[in-house]
Order: structure tokens, then sequence, then C-alpha cells
């Protein structure tokens, strides 16, 4: 199994176990933080959450890109190229629609701000898990 699949394969899973707890756990409970600790609540978290996603998102796009630049004989065209729009989905997403929500919580907690967030990373929740389910499948593949 190439080593880049297999860097490929431990940051898609991370990253969908990581984006199932901020979606199931995390981001309803920025309700509960309270007017009071609000804004240093929300700064830690954007910056702690970042000390994780952040290696894992990079790491998941350079090999996504890898793997459909170098594309190892064993595995189907279309599953790679599927795979790098999955992560450019999960990008999009963030950079266009979760880093704005996170400003707009960043001065005072908001109500409505606080449900897009959690209603919009559906996007990159189910993103995340096709990606997971499609490196799985890789996986089986290759190892056959």
């Amino acid at each position: 199994m190439p080593s880049v699949f297999l860097v490929h394969l431990g940051a898609t899973l991370l990253m969908a176990g990581v984006i199932w707890t901020v979606q199931v756990v995390h981001y309803p409970l920025f309700a509960g933080v309270g007017a009071d600790g609000w804004a240093a609540y929300e700064a830690a978290h954007q910056s702690r959450i970042t000390l994780v996603v952040g290696p894992l998102m990079v790491a998941e796009l350079v090999t996504a890109v890898w793997l459909v630049l170098d594309r190892p004989e064993a595995l189907p065209a279309w599953a790679v190229v599927l795979g790098a729009a999955l992560v450019g989905v999960i990008w999009a997403s963030t950079a266009f629609v979760q880093v704005p929500l996170h400003a707009a919580l960043g001065g005072a907690f908001d109500a409505d701000a606080h449900w897009s967030i959690v209603g919009t990373n559906c996007i990159r929740t189910v993103a995340c898990t096709v990606s997971g389910g499609l490196v799985l499948w890789i996986t089986d593949r290759l190892s056959a």
C-alpha cells in the first residue's frame, strides 16, 4: 500500500472522527457557555481546534492532490478524483461558511449564528463521512 495513501487514510479517518465530535457534541454545547465567558471560550475554541484540524486538513489536502497527480495503478481514477473533490468541499465549507460564522460569533454569542454553524457544519460532516467510506473502500481494494 503506497505510503502517501496511508497518510491520506489516517488524516481522512481522523478528520471524520473530529468532525462528528464537533457536530454532535461540541457545536451544540456552544449555547450553554453563557454570555460572560463567551468571547474567551470562542477564542480558545478557535485556537485549540485549529491545532487539531489544521495539520489533518493540510495532510488530507496534500495527499489527495498527490494521489490525483501520481495515482497508483491499483486505484481507479474516479476514486482519487472523488476523494480530492470531497476534500475541496470540506475546505470550501470551512473557508466560506464556518470561518465567517465563527467570526460572527467572536465578539458575542449570537443564537442565529450558532444554529447556522451547527446546521451548515452538516456539509463538512457528510463530506468527511463519505470521504472516510471511500478511503476504507480503497483500503479494501488495495488489500485484496
